[in-house]
């Protein structure tokens, strides 16, 4: 069986079992822009806590952009790294407004010109937003690919490429989400759990 029939079987398995979506909340955008550059080394459930209050005190792009860094920094103290995180978010709100007229970028090339905005961020916003092709790579997304045999590379760049090549464009974004959420049930970093796996007859690892 190649590894675009075990994706096809794999697919129809997670369809079953997840529906998946993104765990980053958002109303706007910019907001889901926000939001993962705040998710790096953050929890997304903090992540969440954190864009409910900002939400209540930054209501437009312009007031992220117009931020006092230091204030802001304040603000979003617990998600860590802190002060890269305001000063990317600040810039990148500005960024925004006067280089795309107040509209967060629908392709790769302008997003990855925002600061803090790196191929994970962009491709979360391609296909959540957008509705475009697009494979978010993050460390579930990578381990899981290892695990299952679908790339043997480290690089979240290469194992993107791995995976397009394999999945059909259609499935791309709804696919990353998913191994998102398989990685927290059941293929976890130090105990993946084999033996109750729903995929565990598909796996590379297993078979």
């Amino acid at each position: 069986m190649d590894n675009k029939e075990r994706v096809k079987k794999i697919k129809e398995i997670f369809d079953s079992i997840y529906q998946a979506h993104c765990t980053l909340d958002y109303k706007q955008p910019y907001e889901l822009l926000i939001a993962t550059q705040l998710a790096a080394q953050c929890t997304d459930d903090r992540v969440n806590i954190i864009m409910q209050n900002l939400s209540k005190k930054y209501k437009t792009l312009e007031a992220y952009a117009s931020a006092d860094l230091n204030e802001f920094m304040r603000d979003i103290y617990s998600a860590g790294f802190y002060k890269n995180k305001a000063r990317n978010i600040i810039a990148a709100s500005k960024k925004i407004i006067t280089d795309f007229g107040g509209e967060v970028p629908d392709n790769m090339d302008d997003l990855l010109t925002l600061p803090g905005v790196g191929r994970k961020t962009a491709n979360l916003i391609l296909g959540d937003v957008y509705g475009k092709p697009a494979i978010v790579v993050d460390t579930h997304a990578g381990r899981l690919s290892r695990r299952i045999g679908l790339t043997k590379h480290d690089d979240p760049y290469r194992v993107e490429l791995d995976l397009k090549k394999i999945i059909p464009p259609k499935d791309q974004s709804l696919f990353s989400h998913q191994l998102v959420w398989h990685g927290r049930k059941y293929c976890k970093s130090r105990r993946p759990e084999c033996e109750i796996c729903p995929i565990a007859k598909l796996c590379e690892k297993r078979i």
